[in-house]
């Protein structure tokens, strides 16, 4: 029987939970690198049992742990993060210069066709790959140095490359989001960059119709359509059938367009998930109700999912990464809290359980899928 393996990232430590098939009963194994924030782990694709872990702390700085027998054990691999030549300037909030710094990976990418070849993610806004398995790392400039890279500014999280996307069709092509500068697409293996953001609106920036600027939560991609790309965005859920090049709105009768996470059933490629919350202000659910939103059309039309899930003083929230589908026949959604839950369905979102209830703050949810 194929089994599941779910990495769990927090505020104080990595957890790995595993189950059958059934995901009925979840054996929890952690917590790997307690007191320290797990931003994000992720199995290579080409081999599950190779796993890379950002480990950060405000006093000891950034570490790759890199694990090669599936989370049992761990190696500190390569953590000299520089940036390519001149490091530059980018816009602070008040408007002046303020130098790139690098602070912390938050999101780890491996490759879709080498298992030695790994992206990563930085805050201040970089892209990283590494072709050796993590021992060493080189930024991708032609990012960082696009000639929007001035207009860049920080969202409330840092100026984070939170969301890498691989095209399955294409290995030269790259989609990345920064918070709060917006989406961009790579066509040469991340050489050089386009901007993706037309149809994007921002309500507190100087040109709500600007080219950068927007603050991009999350994106989401399903493999069988690698052009159509799911967005939530700081306010509005968001859709493009063009890799990009216009986007319009899906919010449709949601009860609230704003959250940070957002996701694809992985059978039905126009079958998305969204967790609503109450505003940018107040980062809980609407009336204390934690409810996952999905849409079988590919937005416009949501369902609030409830079986299993609570329904009253729930004050939660979901972050950007804290959401993953499985690959099973029955496709399975999970998802975690900064309250420490983790959530299950085992049968894409009509019912709900925890598989726990007391974790420190979720940062990442992902699955593996073995057997």
């Amino acid at each position: 029987m194929s089994q599941v393996r779910l990495l769990v990232g927090t505020r104080k430590g990595a957890f790995i939970l595993t189950a059958d098939g059934t995901r009925k009963d979840w054996t929890v194994d952690g917590p790997h690198f307690p007191g320290w924030e797990m931003y994000h782990l992720k199995g290579s694709p080409l081999d599950p049992n190779r796993i890379y872990a950002s480990q950060s702390s405000g006093w000891f700085g950034q570490i790759i742990q890199r694990s090669d027998d599936g989370g049992a054990t761990w190696t500190a691999v390569g953590n000299a993060f520089a940036y390519a030549g001149d490091a530059g300037t980018h816009q602070w909030y008040d408007g002046t210069a303020h130098p790139w710094e690098f602070k912390r990976v938050w999101h780890l990418e491996p490759s879709l066709t080498s298992p030695e070849t790994v992206f990563a993610g930085i805050e201040d806004a970089a892209l990283f790959r590494s072709d050796d398995a993590g021992a060493s790392w080189q930024e991708l400039p032609g990012l960082r140095q696009h000639g929007t890279g001035p207009d860049w500014q920080p969202g409330a999280g840092g100026m984070c490359l939170h969301t890498i996307l691989l095209d399955p069709t294409d290995p030269r092509r790259i989609f990345v989001a920064i918070s709060a500068a917006g989406a961009f697409r790579s066509d040469d293996a991340g050489a050089t960059w386009k901007p993706i953001n037309r149809g994007l609106h921002s309500l507190y920036i100087p040109n709500p119709t600007a080219e950068v600027g927007h603050c991009v939560h999350h994106m989401a991609m399903h493999p069988a359509k690698p052009g159509t790309l799911f967005m939530q965005k700081h306010w509005d859920v968001m859709r493009t059938d063009d890799a990009g090049e216009n986007w319009r709105e899906i919010s449709g009768d949601l009860p609230t367009d704003f959250g940070f996470v957002i996701d694809v059933h992985a059978h039905e490629p126009e079958t998305l998930y969204v967790v609503p919350i109450k505003s940018d202000a107040q980062h809980f659910p609407l009336d204390g109700q934690l409810r996952v939103f999905r849409s079988r059309s590919g937005g416009n039309c949501w369902e609030p999912l409830t079986a299993g899930l609570p329904q009253a003083n729930c004050y939660v929230n979901v972050l950007r990464d804290a959401m993953a589908v499985d690959t099973l026949d029955e496709c399975g959604i999970y998802f975690g809290t900064t309250g420490g839950q983790v959530y299950c369905s085992a049968d894409a979102g009509d019912r709900w359980q925890a598989i726990v209830h007391d974790l420190p703050a979720v940062l990442s949810v992902e699955v593996q899928t073995l057997g």
